[in-house]
């Protein structure tokens, strides 16, 4: 019987896709990101199990939420996409009672991409950095998962939502912006892009778990650095691929 490892279900998501959603956060991630919030969901080894069938019985206790509200189910983590039979059968049981499916996702994972695209709404595909040296360096693993990902998006046309964080002196640069919009332009069906100031409201997990935080003394981003930065994100796209269509915002 597949079972899966689930960190935690949040049942009133309003940042995780359209409307309000139920966030299922899978446990378990191959990136170390520098600004990650959530380093108790790193590990493999923890989290409750679930059977595709028992959370999806729990999430249809929400349905009268997700269909008021245009919303659904989002599917994040950790990294989803390395529990992939698990997850496979979770959307294809959402879809089956009617609900719609997204997937919060870095695009590191095991595989098994055509099956689990079929039954998936929204991808949202949180962009970490433009380049492999940076990316290795911000997460301690290069592009290449995240590019074969983008390949499987883009044969299968499913819609796309773009998330990257923006953190000073790290990805706040115009060399930054700059790659991470020629990333943007070979993706197919991108419908939105959201730049999410970094934050410090994770620090504290950091100091329980006794894991050094990579980014002490990094203040939280500047509103109006934001504001200039996704101005030139716009421009670069508007240049490189006339065709997209960019509906821009940011989350505070």
């Amino acid at each position: 019987m597949i079972k899966g490892k689930i960190h935690s279900i949040e049942s009133m998501g309003l940042v995780d896709g359209p409307g309000i959603r139920a966030v299922v956060f899978l446990q378990g991630c191959p990136l170390r990101c520098a600004y990650c919030h959530n380093p108790d969901t790193w590990d493999f080894a923890g989290g409750v199990e679930y059977t595709p069938q028992d959370l999806v019985d729990k999430l249809v206790k929400f349905k009268p939420y997700f269909n008021r509200s245009g919303g659904g189910v989002t599917f994040s983590g950790g990294e989803p996409l390395m529990q992939p039979e698990f997850l496979y059968e979770a959307l294809k049981l959402c879809k089956k009672n009617g609900i719609s499916t997204a997937i919060d996702t870095s695009g590191y994972g095991k595989g098994g991409y055509k099956k689990i695209l079929r039954y998936t709404d929204l991808v949202l595909l949180d962009i970490k950095y433009g380049d492999s040296e940076g990316h290795k360096k911000l997460t301690g693993i290069d592009r290449k998962g995240s590019d074969e990902f983008i390949c499987y998006l883009n044969k299968f046309s499913k819609k796309v939502w773009i998330r990257h964080v923006v953190v000073p002196k790290i990805t706040d640069s115009k060399e930054s912006i700059i790659k991470l919009s020629k990333v943007i332009s070979r993706i197919d069906n991108v419908e939105n892009i959201e730049l999410l100031p970094y934050h410090t409201l994770g620090v504290n997990k950091y100091e329980s778990m006794g894991i050094p935080y990579k980014l002490e003394g990094v203040e939280p981003m500047d509103k109006d650095r934001m504001s200039v930065l996704e101005n030139l994100l716009l421009d670069e796209l508007k240049i490189e691929n006339k065709k997209m269509c960019i509906n821009k915002k940011m989350i505070v």
